[in-house]
């Protein structure tokens, strides 16, 4: 209905209850309706004029009775009780007598019809109107505000085409409990048992502050039943309004894997790059990108994005214009290959950044094993030549990407990368630049990642293909990632390397496992195949050598290390002499010379 057409059927029914109060009164107190007397007359228009004026003037006809609550029961209360006080000053001032018993039944027969003539309503629609076979019964995890807030807004919404049936929360003291009408089950060890007993088709985990690894616990449990697994929006995104406690997501491998939250020094971020000119190399790449993603809300003057590949770099360029496109940084696009020195000076000495961050690399391992000459290029050249450039034009903070495939090198990727390293520190060493490097682990949906492949596989219909059943990584995710270079970067004092803690590590046949039950399939449909280990894989990576372990953090989640000992002059010569090298001798000499033992690593212990 229109709300004209409402207010009138509103205002008519509230009529027809008002009247039927005080005459009904009437019967009650004095036990015959026959004689209508001024007294009843007076009573009766003061209380059906107050109450229509009351209830526009208090809204109680705008209310939808769908959704009442507490709110509705108070204001019905003030309508009421001030139409009857008013109803008593208007018999005091025209008859100078009230009649208290008359008004006192006639205040209790209105405010109970006009409350149940309301929740009469309220409960139709949910009984009846709302009743819908087809709806998927759903168990919500957590019994707690946002759980409840989930299972009003299911019991509310007939489109959501979910119906609860029960909650599962750990606390003891809810279970038996009923909450809205739902039973609470009891823990979330019962989850597989009571998806069977009640034939449960949804499960909606609704807990926002939980952390990752009961996120996972819970989610294991998910996993033995068949039933469809969502997960409650981000808190912060339910708080600002963003999404209401009925857009569920799909629960996504980087909430089993991720860590919690790391809280940034904003400080300390704001004093090195608001209103400086920052220079991200590789910015089109999943990690570069991230990058400038995360720094771009701290205002620098001027955001210049550089790279090789011109669709990457004017993607993120457009990214970056329509999201900061209100503030005044000056986003700068430069197309431009590592290895050429000379255009690496050009750009520094035009732009004159303060802070460079150096995320282009060449980073897949058995590609690199083919083709070492390139990962000396562009991981170690390419290095080189964005150092000295940085050096020669007065760049304050140069920080490198590197990998923990730089520890104890079994590839030419991870060797090019640590040869890297020992650059930035020796380049440290000799110029007034602050040069750092920051490892860590895989990255969660980069680029190359076996995420994206599994996906693949699994769209295809499997089988997902692991290399080794024992095969463990540590993976971060890119945010994350990309934030702790950014704080690692305002931490340098030059020439650390600085480790991310990147958590448990985690088996990557857990993860096929888990990417396959998040897809909604299960293991015998799409299968998973072991391939064997490719040249230059690890069955493990370290993040730091057996003499780099320091339980000391100079900032939550990052480690901080010096090496002692370079071979500059022998990575010089490597420069002047790899092109002529067959790829198995280049190969041999890449690690031959990253895990020369002396190459050790000294743990430094710097105040936060």
């Amino acid at each position: 209905m229109t709300y004209k057409q409402r207010l009138s059927l509103f205002i008519f029914i509230d009529s027809c209850i008002v009247l039927s109060a005080v005459f009904f009164s009437r019967f009650l107190v004095n036990g015959t309706l026959n004689v209508i007397t001024a007294p009843m007359l007076i009573m009766a228009v003061a209380i059906l004029c107050s109450h229509h004026i009351l209830s526009l003037k208090l809204n109680l006809y705008k209310k939808a009775w769908e959704y009442a609550s507490i709110g509705e029961l108070i204001i019905i209360f003030k309508v009421v009780t001030s139409s009857i006080l008013l109803a008593a000053i208007f018999q005091q001032l025209i008859i100078h007598e009230i009649y208290f018993r008359l008004l006192s039944v006639t205040w209790l027969l209105h405010i109970s019809l006009i409350g149940g003539s309301r929740f009469c309503w309220r409960m139709y629609r949910d009984l009846y109107m709302n009743k819908n076979t087809n709806k998927r019964r759903t168990l919500i995890v957590g019994a707690g505000s946002a759980g409840t807030m989930v299972a009003r807004q299911l019991l509310k919404n007939q489109e959501a085409g979910l119906l609860p049936v029960g909650f599962i929360d750990d606390d003891k003291k809810k279970h038996q409990l009923d909450i809205l009408g739902i039973p609470v089950l009891g823990g979330v060890r019962k989850i597989e048992f009571l998806v069977k007993e009640m034939k449960v088709d949804h499960i909606v985990i609704a807990i926002p502050s939980l952390c990752k690894k009961k996120l996972n616990i819970i989610f294991q449990e998910c996993a033995k039943t068949n039933a469809k697994t969502q997960i409650l929006p981000m808190i912060e995104d339910l708080v600002t309004g963003k999404i209401s406690v009925s857009h569920f997501r799909d629960v996504q491998v980087e909430d089993l894997l991720g860590r919690e939250p790391i809280k940034l020094d904003i400080e300390s971020i704001s004093e090195y790059l608001t209103g400086r000119t920052v220079l991200v190399t590789g910015a089109g790449g999943s990690i570069g990108s991230e990058i400038c993603r995360q720094i771009a809300p701290f205002n620098p003057a001027r955001l210049i994005l550089l790279g090789h590949g011109e669709n990457s770099i004017y993607s993120i360029e457009m990214e970056l214009k329509e999201s900061f496109g209100n503030t005044d940084i000056l986003f700068i696009t430069e197309i431009a290959d590592m290895q050429d020195g000379d255009k690496m000076d050009q750009i520094m000495s035009t732009y004159t950044p303060d802070v460079v961050y150096h995320a282009a690399a060449h980073k897949h391992v058995p590609l690199m094993e083919r083709n070492p000459e390139e990962a000396v290029k562009n991981n170690i050249l390419g290095t080189l030549n964005a150092a000295r450039a940085a050096s020669w034009n007065g760049v304050k903070t140069f920080v490198m990407i590197s990998t923990d495939k730089a520890v104890n090198p079994t590839s030419v990727m991870g060797s090019t990368k640590r040869l890297a390293e020992m650059i930035i520190q020796a380049m440290d060493q000799k110029s007034a630049t602050k040069f750092v490097a920051v490892r860590f682990g895989n990255v969660l949906g980069s680029r190359g990642s076996v995420i994206p492949l599994f996906k693949k596989q699994i769209e295809k219909g499997g089988p997902v293909t692991v290399t080794h059943p024992e095969m463990i990584r540590y993976f971060m995710t890119i945010p994350e990632a990309s934030r702790l270079v950014i704080q690692a970067g305002s931490l340098a004092r030059g020439g650390e390397i600085f480790v991310l803690d990147m958590g448990d590590p985690v088996k990557i046949v857990d993860l096929a496992k888990n990417l396959i039950k998040l897809s909604g399939n299960s293991l015998e449909e799409i299968g998973i195949e072991f391939t064997g280990m490719r040249p230059g894989e690890k069955l493990f990576e370290e993040l730091l050598k057996e003499d780099e372990v320091h339980d000391k953090q100079v900032y939550p989640k990052i480690y901080i290390g010096k090496t002692s000992e370079l071979y500059i002059e022998e990575i010089e010569i490597l420069l002047e002499s790899f092109s002529t090298m067959e790829k198995t001798e280049l190969r041999e000499k890449l690690l031959e010379l990253a895990n020369r033992k002396s190459a050790a690593v000294q743990v430094l212990s710097i105040p936060s």
